[in-house]
């Protein structure tokens, strides 16, 4: 960590209200960085886990974080907040698979495809 860099107070929560993964990290941390703490530290107990880091998405002031931005680019600078602890709401949401995409345009095509002759 470099010299003056600033520190955020974090804390996670999940969809059942349980707060997890909650500490001071470094402003210049990556999102994706975070991500992979948070699934490290996600409880084992819980029905609901993700698989990897693209099932998490983190959502602070109503915006979902990019991963390949820092937090200090996603303005998670809120030095005046006087309790000093940000909340941050983590989703499970699984990557849809391409596949099932595709097949699935495929088959609207099919579909929508009309067989009418105008005599």
């Amino acid at each position: 960590m470099a010299e003056g860099e600033k520190l955020i107070e974090l804390k996670f929560r999940i969809y059942d209200g349980t707060d997890i993964a909650h500490s001071t990290y470094a402003s210049s941390m990556t999102v994706s960085t975070l991500k992979q703490k948070i699934a490290a530290e996600w409880p084992q107990d819980k029905t609901v886990t993700p698989k990897s880091i693209n099932d998490l998405k983190l959502i602070h002031a109503g915006k979902v974080l990019e991963n390949n931005k820092t937090l200090a680019d996603s303005k998670i600078m809120f030095g005046d907040l006087p309790v000093g602890v940000i909340t941050m709401h983590v989703v499970v949401q699984p990557a849809i698979a391409k596949n099932k995409t595709e097949k699935s345009q495929e088959e609207m095509q099919k579909l929508n495809s009309c067989g009418c002759v105008i005599l």
